[in-house]
Formats: C-alpha cells, sequence, structure tokens
C-alpha cells in the first residue's frame, strides 16, 4: 500500500495526497506533517514502536470537504486518491487512482467559493521577440472564460489585477512584477514546453471548442492569447483529469466595448475593496448590490468592472431599472421569488462534472419551480421595456425537467449518494420492488407464514431463522396431519422438523439482497439521473443568465427606490451636469440626513476644475462622487442626485491619496509620479480625470512645478477636451484661471467661528484663501503647545514673504521663485558659458563612429567631467 502511496505522491509532488483508504483519506510523510497543522488534527503515526515511524494523519471520508477548504483557503494543492474499484471484489490491492487535483482556481464546491465573486483560473504569457502578449482567464465553475491580447506588458498585468484571480499560470521562472504585488494569486509556475507551446495550444484550443481554425473563435493573429489559453486547457487537463466539457464559447474582451477602469482607479474609488484592503461595507459594490441571486451578484460585479462604453445598452438597462424602480408590487413580487433560486450556473456544472450530490438536485428542482411564477409576473406586465420583453419571449419554464426531478426525487434525500433512500416511490417498477422489500420486509414474511398456516391446516406452524439455514418453518411432531409436498425437510430434531418452500427461499433471497440492491440500483438512477440533467445544461445556463439579468435590473431599481437616486441623463457631449450629488458610500456610512449635497459643472467653458480647500473639508469626497457616478451611470444604475446629465466616458482616471511601496523600492513620490504618468499618457477626449494633491511628496517648489506643468498638459491634450477636477493646496495655481482655457476655481467652503472652523461641505466658486491646516492640527489633538509654535512660525513665514516683495522685485530671497510667481530675470543677466562636453557632443559625427571610437571619447569625456 505504501509503494502504491509514494508512486501517486511521485507523480504530484507540489500536492498534499489524500489516500482512500476505507471510510478514511490518510496522508503520510510530509504531507502529514503539513496537513495536521493546517487542519489542526491529531499527528499520528503508523509503527510506532519502529525507529523510523511513518507520521500519518487523517478525515473521514464523508467530511473531507470541511477540511479540504481549509487546505484550499490556504494555498494548498490537494490531490484526491480514490478507490476505483469495489474493496469487496478486489483481489489484493484495491485499485486507486488521482481522480481530481484541487487547486484554488478549479474548485467547483460551494464550501469552497463565494456565492456572488467570481473564482478565476488565469494564465499569461510575453513573448519579448514579438512585443505582444496574452491574458486568459476562466472560471471553472461556470464554464465562462475570456482572455485578452496587448502590445504592452503593463496592461496585462494590469488587467491580472483587476480580474483577481484565485490561482495564475505563469511560464516557469518568471513572477509577478513588484509594482504587482495586489495580485494575491497563487501562482503556478509551468514549463513554456509543456503547456504554452504554440502549436499544441492551438490544436487544444480548436479540440475544446470543437472550432475549424481560430478566426471563428476571434483568436487569429493573436498567438500569445492562444498559448495562454492552451496553457489553461492543459493545466485543467492535468488537474481535473480532462473533465473540462462544460466550458462555453471563449469571447476574447473587447475594450472598444467598456469603460475601462485601471486596476489603481478601481482602487482608489474603493469599487471592491476599501483603501484599508477590506471587502463589504464602505465599498460601492455593496452599496448598489439588493440582488437576490449569485448570478445576479456576479452580473452586477462583472458590469461594475466592465461598464459599457456606447449609450444605446445603457439607455436599454435604463429603461428596464426605472420601469421596475416605478412598479413597487412587481418588484416585490420578483424578489420574493427570486429569493428561491439557488446558482443555476454553478449547479449545472457540478452535475456536468459528475460531481452533484442530491442536495444540489433539490436545489435546482426548487429553482425550477419559481420559473413558470415569474412568467406569469412579467406577462401581466401590458407595456414591457425592450429588455424585459426579449427576456419573456426567448423563455422557458423547464417544466419537463421539473417534474422529471419532482418525480424522481424525495423531498429530503440523504447526503451520500451510496447510501439509497434518493427516490420516490413510483419513479421506477424495479426499485419499488426493492423498497417493499427493505422497508417492509418483515411483513412480507408473516404475511407469508400467516398464508401457509391457513393453506397447510397446520395450526401451530412457525416460523424461524438461523445461519444455517436461513428462514425456515417448523411442525411439532405431535402433528399427525398431512404436510404439503412443497414442503421440503431440511433438519430433524428431538421434538420437531424443520421445512422450507420454495416460496420462502425465494423470498429470503430477495430479503439478504435487497438492500444491497437498492444501493446500487438507485446509484445506477442517480447517474442516469445526472446524465439528462448534463444535457440540458445549454437550457440551464440560458435560463441561469435570464433570471441574472431580471435580478440585476430589480436590484439596481431596489436600490435607487431605497435610496431615493436619480435616473441620470446620458449623452454623447462632455458636459457634466450634477445637482445636489451626493457620494452614495459616504452617504451609506454617515445618513442621508446629515449628508451635505454638492453641484458640479464640467463644460467646454469649465473642463478643468480646480479645487482648493482645507484638509478634511471634503474635496476628495466631491472628486471621487464625480467618478462614481460616471461608472454607476454607465452600468445603468440611478445616481443618488436631485439630477445629473453626464457625458459618457472612454476611461475614468484617478490618482487620489498618498501611499508608499517599501517592497518595490517605491517612494510615495515615485507611486504619485507613475500613476500622474498613466494618466497624462492614456487620457483621451472622452476621459475624465480627478487628481488629489499632485506633487505633495517632494519639496514645495518641486511640487509646485510639477502639478503647475501637469494642469498646463492637461489643458491642452486631446484638443484640449480633457474633463478634470484637480485638487490641490497649492493656492498659487489658482492665477492660472483666465491664463488657461476652460480652468476654473472652486473651493470647499470652511467658515471661522470664535477661534474654531467649521467644515461647511459646500463646493463653491473661486479659491480658496487658506489650507487651515494648523486647525485641522489641532482638531486631529496634536499638542497645543505645538500647535501654538506652528501658528508662530507661519505668521513669521508670512511676514518675510510679503517683506521679500518690493515694487514688484525679489530681494534676499533664498530660493528662485517659479515662472510666473515673481519678477522676471533682469534683462542684462549674462548667458551661461556653454560647457566643452556639449560643444564637442554638438560637432560629433555619430554616423562616422566606429564602436571602439565612441567607447574612447566616452572615457574622455567622463575624466574630464
Amino acid at each position: 500500500m505504501l509503494e502504491q502511496y509514494l508512486r501517486f505522491k511521485e507523480e504530484n509532488p507540489d500536492a498534499l495526497l489524500f489516500f482512500r483508504m476505507g471510510d478514511f483519506y490518510e496522508l503520510f510523510f510530509e504531507d502529514a506533517e503539513t496537513a495536521a497543522r493546517e487542519m489542526q488534527v491529531a499527528l499520528t503515526s503508523r509503527n510506532p514502536k519502529d525507529d523510523n515511524p511513518i507520521p500519518m494523519c487523517g478525515v473521514p471520508h464523508h467530511a473531507v470537504q470541511t477540511y479540504l477548504s481549509q487546505l484550499l483557503d490556504k494555498g494548498h494543492k490537494v490531490a484526491i486518491c480514490d478507490q476505483i474499484e469495489d474493496p469487496k471484489q478486489a483481489k489484493g490491492l484495491v485499485q486507486r487512482a488521482v481522480t481530481r487535483v484541487l487547486t484554488p482556481g478549479t474548485v467547483v464546491e460551494d464550501s469552497n467559493l463565494t456565492a456572488k465573486t467570481s473564482n478565476h483560473l488565469a494564465a499569461i504569457y510575453w513573448d519579448s521577440q514579438s512585443g505582444s502578449g496574452g491574458l486568459a482567464w476562466v472560471d471553472y465553475s461556470t464554464g465562462q472564460w475570456s482572455g485578452l491580447h496587448s502590445k504592452k506588458e503593463p496592461e496585462l498585468w494590469q488587467w491580472a489585477v483587476k480580474i483577481n484571480p484565485s490561482e495564475l499560470l505563469v511560464v516557469q521562472g518568471r513572477n509577478v512584477p513588484p509594482q504587482y504585488s495586489d495580485l494575491s494569486a497563487t501562482v503556478t509556475q509551468l514549463p513554456a514546453g509543456a503547456f504554452f507551446d504554440r502549436t499544441s495550444a492551438e490544436e487544444r484550443v480548436l479540440k475544446a471548442q470543437e472550432a475549424a481554425s481560430l478566426d471563428l473563435l476571434d483568436l487569429d493573429g493573436k498567438p500569445e492569447l492562444v498559448r495562454c489559453c492552451g496553457a489553461l486547457l492543459a493545466y485543467l487537463d492535468q488537474t481535473q483529469k480532462g473533465n473540462f466539457k462544460h466550458l462555453g464559447e471563449f469571447k476574447p474582451l473587447n475594450l472598444g466595448k467598456h469603460l475601462l477602469i485601471d486596476e489603481v482607479t478601481e482602487r482608489n474609488l474603493e469599487l471592491f475593496r476599501r483603501l484599508d484592503g477590506r471587502t463589504g461595507k464602505g465599498t460601492l459594490w455593496k452599496v448598489l448590490d439588493r440582488t437576490m441571486t449569485p448570478m445576479g451578484g456576479r452580473l452586477l460585479e462583472r458590469c461594475l468592472r466592465q461598464p459599457w462604453r456606447e449609450l444605446g445598452p445603457v439607455v436599454k438597462t435604463q429603461e428596464t431599472v426605472a420601469f421596475l424602480h416605478g412598479d413597487d408590487g412587481l418588484r416585490g413580487e420578483l424578489r420574493s421569488a427570486l429569493d428561491s433560486v439557488y446558482d443555476m450556473e454553478r449547479l449545472s456544472t457540478r452535475v456536468t462534472l459528475g460531481r452533484a450530490t442530491p442536495k444540489d438536485f433539490t436545489a435546482l428542482r426548487r429553482s425550477l419551480s419559481v420559473l413558470p411564477n415569474i412568467r406569469s409576473m412579467l406577462e401581466r406586465v401590458t407595456e414591457a421595456p425592450q429588455l424585459l420583453a426579449k427576456l419573456l419571449k426567448g423563455w422557458d419554464d423547464m417544466e419537463d425537467i421539473h417534474l422529471l426531478l419532482e418525480s424522481a426525487l424525495v423531498d429530503s434525500p440523504p447526503v451520500v449518494i451510496t447510501e439509497g433512500g434518493l427516490f420516490r416511490q413510483g419513479y421506477d417498477g424495479k426499485l419499488d420492488e426493492l423498497i417493499e422489500l427493505t422497508d417492509h420486509g418483515e411483513a412480507k414474511l408473516q404475511e407469508l407464514h400467516k398464508s401457509e398456516t391457513e393453506n397447510s391446516g397446520i395450526p401451530k406452524l412457525k416460523l424461524g431463522f438461523n445461519k444455517v439455514f436461513g428462514y425456515y418453518f417448523e411442525i411439532s411432531k405431535a402433528h399427525r396431519g398431512d404436510i404439503p409436498e412443497y414442503f421440503i425437510r431440511r433438519q430433524t430434531l428431538v421434538n420437531s422438523e424443520r421445512y422450507i418452500t420454495p416460496e420462502l427461499k425465494e423470498l429470503e433471497e430477495k430479503l439478504l439482497s435487497a438492500s444491497d440492491e437498492r444501493r446500487n440500483l438507485e446509484y445506477q438512477l442517480f447517474q442516469n439521473l445526472r446524465d439528462k440533467l448534463a444535457d440540458a445544461r445549454t437550457r440551464f445556463l440560458y435560463m441561469a443568465d435570464a433570471l441574472a439579468s431580471l435580478d440585476y435590473w430589480q436590484g439596481l431599481a431596489e436600490t435607487a427606490r431605497v435610496n431615493d437616486w436619480t435616473r441620470p441623463e446620458l449623452h454623447d457631449g462632455m458636459e457634466v451636469e450634477i445637482e445636489a450629488g451626493r457620494h452614495p458610500v459616504v452617504e451609506d456610512a454617515m445618513g442621508a440626513a446629515n449628508y451635505i449635497p454638492n453641484s458640479v459643472s464640467i463644460s467646454p467653458e469649465k473642463r478643468i476644475l480646480l479645487i482648493t480647500g482645507p484638509n478634511m473639508a471634503g474635496k476628495s469626497t466631491v472628486l471621487r462622487m464625480v467618478a462614481i457616478f460616471s461608472v454607476m451611470s454607465q452600468i445603468g444604475s440611478f445616481v443618488p442626485a436631485r439630477g445629473a446629465k453626464l457625458g459618457m466616458a472612454d476611461r475614468v482616471f484617478s490618482r487620489v491619496g498618498a501611499s508608499d511601496n517599501l517592497s518595490q523600492g517605491q517612494s510615495t513620490f515615485m507611486v504619485e509620479m507613475m500613476e500622474t504618468a498613466r494618466i497624462l499618457r492614456q487620457a483621451t477626449m472622452r476621459s475624465l480625470v480627478i487628481l488629489d494633491e499632485i506633487g505633495r511628496g517632494t519639496s514645495t517648489y518641486d511640487g509646485l512645478s510639477l502639478a503647475w506643468a501637469v494642469v498646463e498638459e492637461l489643458a491642452t491634450r486631446a484638443r484640449g477636451g480633457i474633463r478634470t477636477l484637480f485638487a490641490t493646496h497649492y493656492h498659487e495655481l489658482t492665477t492660472l484661471e483666465g491664463k488657461i482655457p476652460g480652468l476654473r476655481n472652486l473651493n470647499i467652503a470652511v467658515k471661522e467661528w470664535k477661534g474654531d472652523i467649521v467644515f461647511l461641505r459646500r463646493l463653491v466658486p473661486g479659491p480658496a484663501d487658506r489650507s487651515y491646516g494648523i486647525e485641522v492640527a489641532r482638531l486631529a489633538g496634536v499638542p497645543r503647545t505645538v500647535v501654538q509654535r506652528a501658528r508662530d512660525v507661519l505668521a513669521e513665514l508670512e511676514k518675510k514673504s510679503q517683506d521679500e516683495r518690493v515694487g514688484g522685485k525679489v530681494e534676499n530671497a533664498t530660493q528662485t521663485l517659479l515662472p510666473g510667481l515673481g519678477s522676471p530675470a533682469p534683462a542684462n543677466c549674462p548667458e551661461p558659458e556653454e560647457h566643452p562636453v556639449v560643444r564637442q557632443l554638438s560637432e560629433l559625427d555619430v554616423d562616422g563612429l566606429t564602436p571602439i571610437e565612441a567607447l574612447t571619447i566616452l572615457n574622455q569625456w567622463k575624466k574630464s567631467l
């Protein structure tokens, strides 16, 4: 047995091997030590009296799923080694095989998954020679998969962070770049030749998709993406033993259809996670999510990650949400019905993979039972919006499947398939006989005993049983009457004779074998039922998608109704008009009654809003509110405002807050500049940019210079059409109004009252006169002595600054002021002398140099400098 164990372990060296032995899964050697520690079970040993006992631990097979979940959550892989023959019929060692390798990205059981979140297995490949790469991902629990081909390696890693896979496949020797350490996936390194080979990958993809050519899958001319798809299929073949027939049609991601939100903006806007990394309350997803089904929740997640870019699909969704928003009765009925729907996507996947339990079947039965009711609700609608009408037109009650499940399974089937008790009487004639025997076997014997007593005329005929003869009839020797001819003598005792009859022996054989036959027959019937449901997977997925859409629409309508939100008016222009808008997450935390709304207006004449004001006044909240409104509106949601007119955006960029990344050797300022660089290079005329405190991580003059230059760049890029909200403490920038077309000053108002400041939280025109940083420090609890000393120093600095400006010229300044902030340099200032190296460089004939001459010149310059 240990030789068998070690052979399977050698084939799966990077996985914990769960080895089935009877009613337990056992682990040995190092696996046992690791598993015992991680699962908190007792570590024992085999042959404990030997000098080298073998460490071992085990868990019952019926409770194994709980322990597997613990190991997968901690990033372990688990190889399941099952008995593949009946131990009762085995000759010698029971045959075993690794039937499945569980990894974080390939699980399908509910205990390992979050209901409303996708669970992705991803693969990434970059070819430095071709300068292009691919990223592919699959949710094995639903069968949906997609991918992205790009000429920019950073873009691939950014999307890897966005989709947040549980497991990421990379070429052996490759690791996640340090700047993308937010990626929390389990990284699995694989040999390039075995998994990422282009020819093999193409063959695997075409076979899996049953396609004749790659162009049918929109993969032609995307070899790196094909490699990634092939790697996913090869990995699933290795870990799931080829069991991935449930995968749907591969659909490459079309970036042109979606509003792009990079991983930095997604984090800054706290769409799915708060800035501290936590999920749940404090995120936009939590505020929006009032879906009733897992499928609807995952659809909301996908739409939030990839909102629509074009007006058409958004307006259609808005119309449906608005319709349900206005019909409280219908929406309430739908919510009640959808509450009874289970995860039909993942349930049908487990059915197709042969991993469904009786509990999964009853969940499907319950889900299908509400379909006719939902259809009836929708049919009552007289003037349905386009999307609801289309959904109703293709509706499938799946009545035949529901009737099949209703007639087949008992109301509360057992957990274990092989123990019987699954099916109702009347479903199968042969099974009915076995159920009758197993449930009423004693009564059958008593009926036969009574019948034989009456027919034979023997008044004291007894029924008995022993292990040698089985069941028998016993007749006392005192009986003097005739004994029927079909009574066969089996044993003679002192006072009696024991007989059997053909009917008694037949009944005995049925009773003794009925229990095993019943279990075997029920298992076979269960497999047959599972196959019938697997054949209906396409129908299950169609209705799962329909229910997800319906749930998504009603969820957005319910959220808007509960929170008193407004339908935004969308258009293809660049204007943004928000009247009395509220940040949805902040409002959810503090309550609508305590929230002070703000109005924001962006137009060609006011396309760059420069917002000043003290810390804690609410600048960042206003910035994020505008960006979040764009995201919400382009998924079809209402927004928290009295009114809103929003121009569609192609990208939303956010540079908010300050944080360093010491593990990557990046300071706060470096991170800030990298994010700013991305915005300046990628923003287009239809983009929306929010920037908060550019240049605060360096010296005052450096930071101010950068902030100044960034504002000027945004004003000229994309023909001056980039909509921008720019919050800053550099009050010098407020002088740009009137100098840069389209720039307007706004500030968050505060009021001084008896030595204190009151945050009014109101966005008003014009620049702020002060930053009130010292007052904020006082409110934060900085000691009084420090606050007072800071006030004194500030007064001295302000006085010195005023004294240095005399008659429009700067005298005794310790550092040259920036252009536009002080007097120009004197006209008679001499030009600086040109350096000899600069002169030589300008005269150099680069095309005529040999490599050795170039190196010689470089060495001379180095010595001269």
